[in-house]
C-alpha cells in the first residue's frame, strides 16, 4: 500500500495582485469581498468558498490559481 500523498497549499494573492498592480482596496471595490476578508485570505488565516469565486473572478483567473500547491 503506498502512503497517502501530502500537498502543502498556500495563497498567492499577494503576488497576483502585484502582477495586475492592484491593492487589496482595489480588490474589495471590484470583487465585492470586504478588504479584511481578503486580508485573512492573503495571510492563509481562513477564506470561504464565496469568496474564492469572486476574488478569481475579478482577478480573471481561476480559484486554482489562487493558491501555489506543492507535492511532498
Amino acid at each position: 500500500m503506498q502512503a497517502p500523498v501530502t500537498y502543502v497549499v498556500k495563497p498567492r494573492l499577494r503576488q497576483l495582485l502585484k502582477e495586475k498592480g492592484l491593492t487589496q482596496l482595489q480588490l474589495q471595490k471590484i470583487s465585492g469581498v470586504p478588504q479584511a476578508s481578503i486580508s485573512r485570505f492573503d495571510n492563509n488565516t481562513r477564506h470561504e468558498a464565496t469568496h474564492l469565486f469572486a476574488i478569481s473572478h475579478a482577478l480573471g483567473v481561476s480559484i486554482e490559481d489562487l493558491f501555489i500547491v506543492k507535492r511532498l
